[in-house]
Order: structure tokens, then C-alpha cells, then sequence
């Protein structure tokens, strides 16, 4: 590589955001902050995927009912508009589903994920969107020694299953047929996974929503919510009396009394590319594949029609994380890694200018999982700890909040993710400083790995405590 890295200013948005807006087609009718009170039937708080999705199944469902959404910022200002934008299903995580909720329960979330992946797509015909929606499926790739075989415990699963043809072992030549890169030494594919425009998808859902009648009002930070019967929330202009309300607040829920052990939160960082077409011809990486490997901090990537790459890196912690503050948005030394590990993987690409960066909070739940239900003796619903895979299964929990707020029932409420007790993360203040040291671990083994060395066995030792304790978290 040529020269220090250059890390691209802080634009205040991601690039994905920045670019739906300065379309007309997706920055779409002014949603003005309330400032008055009024009532409705359901009101929603959050105005990302999982908010906008559970007021679209809403109006699916009974178009009559009235459904207010309340977002402090702007629909998609969250992590729906900066992520990476795969939409996975459920099948990555099969063994850990298995041993968690049992065969049955497991093979039923993983089809109901599969489905969501196939309904996006529909959604975005149906209506119009254009926002890159590409089923071209996942690789996860073994991007070093230590990573290979990690599928493991995937395949012979899936054997067992009698679902073996649902994956595909790859060899190092036959990944790199797919993506040359020299990091590569063979890996999984899977047809089940899609990539799209997040904030696009993002903007398109608000729009069917207001098209739908849902009131949508932004700039409104809620002051105080009352889980009551009816539901009272109060914002800093106004108020909203309802029947049923859905917290769907992502990261910002660890500010909830309810949720602070139920939750913590980890910051995920993304670096796109100038659009380089040649460069991803002569890698053979041409469709809109999504890429990972099998680093416990996570690299995450795929394509863009124009030919750029957006490469992620997930698992950082920017300070003790007690509150979610600017720094989560942009962390110049997250950036840093995830320019330098993107060279690592795709040497040609050193000279290519990095024309973004950004990055923010997400949810990261005990398990890995998301988890859906509803407060104790209240009509109010909630569905959180998407750890950073939410933008499939946000559309499992739409339909699953919607249901819950109008008393319906279909069998998606039998899915296990349904009214499990999350499991809870140590409280303060042993959980912020033990979170940092075993988040620096975990960072430090991968990084050691990456190299081909071993790592330091105090090291490796700690990033290996969250597993031991029981936490879906690392190595």
C-alpha cells in the first residue's frame, strides 16, 4: 500500500443514506415532529426497519386501523440506514438454534427467515422500490488458517437434518472462483441470503407507509412513556394516547430500565469504496453475493452496481459504552482497522480511493438472537437484539409485533424468538469494564489469527470467557 491510510471525513450520515435522499423518489413527503396531542390505536416508537415494518403489517392486517409512529430523528437514521444491508435468514446460525430451541423449533424460525428474505424482495417489486435487492445468496469465507473448518458444525448439522444440500463446502480455488481473494482458503455457500440498499429499503418502507395512511412523525423524541391501559406517550411537543404501543428502539432501548441487562450495545463500522467495475471484474465479484468470514469481530462485505466495495467490521466498543454518544457515529480508529483489513483481503484495492465512512450503536442480545414479547400486564410489545443481523428478520418482527397489537394470532407467534427471556448481561459496574477488556480480546485473538500467529494464551483465554459464560458473543 501507498502511503498512510487516509480516513474520509465524518459526513454526518452514511453514504447509503446520503445517497437515497438526494433522491426525490426516496427522500419523500415532509413527516413533521408532533405538537399536539392526539390518540390512535397503536403508537410505535422507532422509525426504523422493525417500526415501519410492524405499522405496514398494521395496516395490512385491518387497513382501518389509526397507527402513529414516533422517531427522534429520521426514519432510517438509525441502524437501518447505515448497515450493511444483508438480509440473512436465520440458516447461518442453525447449530446454535438446535441446541438452543430443539430440531423442530429450529428448522421453523430458519424457514420463517427464509420466507421474510423471499417477501422483501416481493415488497420491492410490489411497490416499486428500487433498492438493489439482489438474491444472489451468502459465502462465508475462511479467511484464515484458524477460520478454516468452522463450518463444521454447520454441515454436519445440516446432515443430520437431511438439509445438506442447503449449503455448499467450497474449496480455497472454488471460493476465490467466486471472490479472489489471496486471504481465502475455502467456505459455505448458502442460496438463502439477499443484499439490498439498506436506507433505500429504509425510505421505501416510511413511503408505503404514509401511502397506507400510518402517521409518521419525526424530529420527536419521546420524554416519558406510560405502559398503561391506554398507552400514554409524551414527546417534547406533544402526546400520543393509544391502545397498544411497540418499543422498537434497537440500541437506544439500553436506556430502558426494562432492557438495560437485556441488551448491550457494540458499534459496527463500514468504509465504501470509490466505484472501481475493472477491479471487481478481475476478482470475479460481479453479482451482489454478501461476503463474510469467520472472525468473532466480524468482516462484512459486498458490491454495489456501480462497483464499489462496502466493507464492514463488526464488535467494537469505542470507550465503556455506559451511554450511546457521538463517538459510536464515527470512530476514526474503527475506520482505521476496517480500511486496513479490507487492503489485507483485496491487495489491488490499495490504491482505490475510500470515499466513506461511518458506523454507529446496534443491539446485540446474549444469544445472538432477536427476542419478541411484550411487557408484563400491559399491551405494550417489544423486539430487540437483532446484533447486528436485523434487516431480514425485522420483517419476522413486524408481523409478529402487529399481530400482538391487535390480539391476532398466526404461527409465527410459536416461533421460539417469541416470549424468550433474553438472557442478561451482568450489571454495572462489572458489565461495561468486562465488556471493553473481552470485546479488546476478542479483537486482539482475531487480529493475531489474521497474521497466522498465535495468539497470547492470556488472550486468547479472555476472549473465550463470554462463550464460557454462556454468551453467543465470541470465539
Amino acid at each position: 500500500m501507498n502511503g498512510p491510510i487516509s480516513i474520509p471525513p465524518d459526513a454526518g450520515r452514511s453514504w447509503w443514506l446520503r445517497e437515497a435522499l438526494a433522491l426525490p423518489e426516496f427522500a419523500g413527503e415532509p413527516a413533521p415532529a408532533l405538537t399536539e396531542e392526539t390518540s390512535a390505536d397503536v403508537v410505535i416508537l422507532g422509525g426504523g426497519y422493525t417500526g415501519l415494518w410492524t405499522a405496514i403489517h398494521l395496516k395490512e392486517l385491518d387497513p382501518g386501523v389509526d397507527v402513529v409512529v414516533l422517531e427522534q430523528d429520521i426514519c432510517g437514521g438509525g441502524p437501518s440506514g447505515r448497515n450493511g444491508g444483508f438480509v440473512s435468514s436465520f440458516w447461518p446460525g442453525l447449530p446454535h438454534l438446535v441446541e438452543t430451541f430443539g430440531d423442530r423449533h429450529a428448522i421453523a424460525l430458519c424457514e420463517a427467515g427464509e420466507a421474510s428474505v423471499r417477501a422483501i424482495g416481493a415488497f420491492c417489486d410490489d411497490h416499486g422500490i428500487d433498492a438493489w435487492f439482489r438474491a444472489d445468496g451468502d459465502l462465508n469465507a475462511a479467511a484464515s488458517e484458524a477460520q478454516v473448518g468452522a463450518w463444521a458444525d454447520l454441515i454436519m448439522t445440516a446432515d443430520r437434518l437431511g438439509i445438506a444440500d442447503a449449503f455448499q463446502v467450497l474449496d480455497a480455488q472454488q471460493v476465490r472462483a467466486r471472490v479472489d481473494s489471496p486471504t481465502f482458503r475455502g467456505g459455505v455457500f448458502s442460496p438463502y441470503g439477499a443484499t439490498v440498499h439498506p436506507a433505500r429499503l429504509a425510505c421505501g418502507l416510511r413511503r408505503v407507509a404514509m401511502e397506507l395512511g400510518v402517521r409518521i412523525h419525526e424530529q420527536t423524541p419521546v420524554t416519558r412513556f406510560g405502559a398503561g391501559s391506554p398507552v400514554i406517550t409524551e414527546t417534547t411537543g406533544g402526546s400520543v394516547k393509544a391502545g397498544a404501543g411497540v418499543i422498537a428502539l434497537n440500541a437506544w432501548a439500553s436506556h430502558w430500565k426494562r432492557f438495560r441487562r437485556a441488551i448491550t450495545v457494540r458499534g459496527s463500522y463500514i468504509v465504501m469504496t470509490a466505484p472501481t467495475p475493472e477491479k471487481l471484474q478481475e476478482l470475479g465479484w460481479t453479482d451482489g453475493l454478501g461476503l463474510s468470514d469467520y472472525r468473532a469481530a466480524i468482516h462484512y462485505l459486498r458490491t454495489t452496481p456501480d462497483g464499489r466495495i462496502a466493507f464492514g467490521i463488526g464488535g467494537m466498543q469505542p470507550n465503556l459504552a455506559r451511554q450511546i454518544g457521538p463517538r459510536f457515529g464515527y470512530d476514526e480508529r474503527a475506520l482505521h482497522v476496517a480500511i486496513g483489513d479490507l487492503h489485507r483481503m483485496f491487495p489491488t484495492f490499495a490504491d482505490v480511493p475510500i470515499e466513506a465512512g461511518w458506523g454507529g450503536p446496534i443491539d446485540v442480545s446474549g444469544t445472538h438472537l432477536p427476542f419478541f414479547g411484550s411487557l408484563a400486564g400491559s399491551s405494550v410489545h417489544y423486539g430487540l437484539g437483532y446484533t447486528g443481523n436485523g434487516v431480514g428478520p425485522a420483517h419476522l418482527g413486524g408481523r409478529i409485533l402487529a399481530l400482538r397489537s391487535l390480539g391476532r394470532f398466526e404461527e409465527v407467534l410459536e416461533l421460539p424468538v417469541v416470549d424468550m427471556e433474553p438472557m442478561r448481561f451482568p450489571p454495572e459496574p462489572i458489565r461495561s469494564p468486562g465488556a471493553l477488556i473481552a470485546n479488546q480480546a476478542i479483537r486482539r485473538k482475531d487480529e493475531f489469527e489474521d497474521r497466522g500467529d498465535e495468539p497470547n494464551p492470556l488472550v486468547d483465554f479472555v476472549a473465550k470467557l463470554p462463550r464460557r459464560l454462556g454468551y453467543n458473543l465470541g470465539p
